[in-house]
């Protein structure tokens, strides 16, 4: 499964994956839905024109909620690059006293602004509590079945990722964290807090007004559901044995 959000570097410009797939076991190659998240560089990175996961972060990197958004609904190049070179911009202001600002605002790649030392302490300090918190219930979360989470910044309701399984939320946990702790990092303003309510409405709040979908027939059947002030993107596994959803995102438009 690929999410929506993943970075993949290299090639002749880093790439951000536009949607949610299932891609098979052993399958010929496929075209996916990428956008790029490196304007201004056009040549083969280190000679090769391939693509690997982001350098420097485990487990590769996913985008903050505001450039997954762009790439997912907007559907809008200009609109992407409009997004990571705010992201950058306010990065920078955040890593300005550690005198890093300069090194972050001289590269057009997401990716390595993402990867700088700096960049990194503050992603840092905002996911590593909510990860060691995490791991410290995770035991009992399993128990409860629990196969997501809703995000808020600064007392607002962004975004929910939910999976088929707490393990898929396991294994997708890291980057999701840190995707989540980007967006805290660069948002400007301060204080507040989403209430458990809040947070349950959110959820259950899934009618849209209007749907589209499209398919791989026995892969995966994808659905865009546009609601009042929200988008819900769906993946629905059509493998042999499964027809169920195996990612839900929900984002605030």
């Amino acid at each position: 499964m690929l999410l929506a959000g993943e970075i993949v570097t290299g090639g002749k410009q880093d790439r951000v994956i536009g949607k949610d797939r299932i891609v098979p076991a052993e399958s010929d190659p496929v075209d996916l839905s990428v956008f790029c998240v490196e304007p201004g560089r056009w040549v083969a990175a280190n000679g090769k024109n391939e693509f690997t996961n982001a350098p420097g972060v485990e487990d590769g990197l996913l985008a903050s909620p505001v450039v997954r958004s762009k790439a997912m609904a907007a559907k809008d190049q200009q609109q992407v690059w409009d997004s990571v070179r705010t992201s950058q911009q306010a990065m920078a202001l955040t890593v300005e006293a550690a005198g890093a600002a300069p090194a972050v605002t001289s590269t057009t790649s997401y990716a390595r602004v993402m990867n700088n030392d700096e960049v990194q302490k503050k992603v840092d300090a905002v996911s590593e509590p909510v990860q060691r918190n995490y791991e410290s219930v995770i035991r009992q979360l399993r128990d409860k079945n629990a196969v997501g989470v809703v995000v808020a910044v600064n007392g607002e309701i962004v975004w929910a990722d939910i999976f088929a399984s707490t393990q898929l939320l396991q294994k997708y946990w890291p980057k999701l964290v840190r995707s989540y702790a980007t967006e805290a990092v660069v948002a400007r303003a301060k204080g507040g807090e989403a209430s458990l309510k809040d947070a349950e409405g959110f959820l259950d709040d899934m009618q849209g007004r209007h749907e589209t979908a499209e398919t791989e027939p026995g892969l995966y059947r994808q659905a865009e559901i546009t609601g009042e002030g929200f988008k819900v993107f769906e993946l629905r596994s059509l493998l042999p044995k499964t027809g169920f959803t195996v990612h839900l995102a929900k984002m605030t438009d």
